[in-house]
């Protein structure tokens, strides 16, 4: 090949992906998620991993198969990432010190209750209001306590995978919502793209699924309440979605320059063709209503890849499940796609996954890559009632053969954080 043929139209070089891997209630591994996820079948079960007696919502999609030595959001998610990071590096062909760098997306992690009010116990009485930080701050100057450190500290994760795997500069750990993962994956296509190096790790992983998170998000009313039974709580784009299901996962994605991966003679998954990134002051948890934020978000990734929308044959949708998130994306892509939407399979793994938060972005990448590469569109399931506002050929109950070229998919985050990419076949 030509060395021009490793440059996109701008002339920056070509990011290809070389190794995935994923974990979700699904399943561990690509092929046990791949095979569960055409299938239709549902992660979302009942919670046992903490009491929900007097809870609205009792179900999720927490990934309860992966032992951690030490139940906690942090174990959890660094877990995740090195069960997903060992599958993607395999299937890269990659050992030994990895050599590029690391962006990890990764849950904000607070203390979990149960350890505050042990601290609260071992904390001197204090007759003055508000303040129980500083009595708990007492408390570990007193008796340092580097199990409570670790298990509060989600930066570490970081720290812990750039060590496993032998990462080059300082780990990138960032959180920006349900975009989180995809953003990471943009940071990775940044870095190759502007010289900086040759590969990047790019990591998505969430296992922050705790009474607190939990109680939280129903307070937001952002959850389904349908606990019965729990795989059809989940339908996305439907008349009678109430919420999302709170879920786990992770994901992995081996990114490089596509000269370096020829080279080594690599296989080539797919490519990183465009990243849009846009944010939303419209308020802290929801989405402006007119779409706009999301709109922009959607033309700028078509824009860098240099691709209009007839170029896109599958939308890979956000697809909360959430009253007003549906609304609002099928706003955005019906303004960017006009007529051409109706002829656009769009569905939404979110219906079998749950809402991986954090990870959402990543795990979401993989399998819009795995679709391109099997052909396979994944179905959109428990969409029994149709929202007439929404007018959506979402794949529905049954997974659908086409070879599609190009895919889009959207992540648009609670704060405002809209991110959205679109990825592309190897290049002839």
């Amino acid at each position: 090949m030509t060395k021009a043929a490793y440059r996109d139209h701008l002339g920056r070089p070509i990011v290809a992906v070389t190794g995935m891997g994923v974990v979700t209630s699904l399943g561990q591994g690509l092929k046990d998620n791949w095979t569960a996820l055409t299938g239709g079948v549902s992660g979302i079960h009942g919670i046992t991993r903490f009491p929900v007696d007097g809870l609205n919502t009792r179900i999720s999609g927490t990934v309860d198969f992966i032992e951690v030595p030490v139940e906690n959001p942090v174990e959890r998610s660094y877990a995740y990432a090195r069960e997903t990071t060992d599958e993607a590096l395999a299937q890269a062909g990659l050992s030994g010190e990895f050599g590029g760098p690391l962006f990890l997306a990764a849950p904000p992690i607070e203390p979990d209750w149960r350890d505050r009010f042990a601290l609260a116990d071992r904390a001197p009485v204090s007759q003055r209001p508000g303040d129980a930080y500083d009595r708990f701050l007492a408390v570990l100057r007193e008796k340092p306590d580097a199990g409570l450190h670790e298990a509060w500290a989600f930066g570490s994760i970081s720290e812990r995978l750039s060590d496993r795997y032998g990462t080059r500069g300082l780990p990138v750990t960032l959180s920006t919502a349900c975009a989180s993962g995809a953003t990471a994956i943009q940071l990775g296509v940044e870095a190759i793209r502007q010289g900086r190096t040759d590969r990047a790790l790019t990591v998505g992983t969430d296992g922050s699924v705790t009474a607190e998170a939990l109680i939280r998000f129903a307070l937001l009313s952002a959850l389904s309440t349908q606990n019965d039974p729990p795989t059809k709580a989940s339908k996305p784009f439907s008349k009678d979605r109430d919420g999302f299901v709170i879920a786990e996962g992770a994901a992995t994605l081996v990114l490089e320059s596509l000269e370096s991966a020829i080279a080594r003679g690599a296989k080539v998954l797919g490519i990183l063709k465009g990243c849009g990134e846009k944010a939303d002051h419209f308020h802290r948890t929801r989405s402006s209503p007119d779409g706009g934020p999301a709109i922009a978000t959607i033309r700028a990734a078509l824009e860098d890849a240099g691709i209009d929308e007839s170029g896109i044959g599958y939308i890979n949708a956000h697809g909360t499940s959430t009253p007003e998130n549906d609304k609002m994306e099928y706003l955005s892509m019906s303004t960017v796609f006009g007529d051409k939407l109706a002829g656009i399979p769009v569905s939404s793994n979110k219906s079998m996954i749950g809402h991986t938060l954090t990870a959402a972005g990543a795990v979401e990448a993989v399998f819009s890559i795995q679709t391109m590469l099997t052909g396979t569109l994944p179905p959109t399931i428990n969409y029994q009632n149709p929202d007439p506002a929404i007018v959506l050929d979402v794949v529905p109950g049954v997974k659908r053969d086409k070879q599609v070229s190009a895919v889009l998919s959207n992540s648009f985050g609670f704060g405002g954080q809209n991110a959205s990419l679109v990825m592309t076949a190897e290049p002839a």
